[in-house]
């Protein structure tokens, strides 16, 4: 049987810590910052991990 292929466009979203949580970056960073206020934009930087519903259905698409 072939080996399974990880998927692509999730492996470039999210990374796995060396204790195997998942973290992304946070949405609301790309565009339209100039309506933003800095507090939000301060608070949107940095990785925050996946939510718990979601990280069975992630780690199965990346092959853990």
């Amino acid at each position: 049987m072939p080996k399974m292929k990880s998927h692509t466009g999730m492996g470039k979203r999210v990374r796995v810590t060396g204790k195997g949580k998942i973290v992304k970056q946070q949405a609301g960073l790309r565009h339209n910052l100039e309506k933003k206020p800095s507090t939000r934009t301060r608070r949107l930087t940095g990785l925050v991990e996946v939510a718990k519903p979601d990280v069975k259905r992630i780690k199965k698409l990346l092959g853990r």
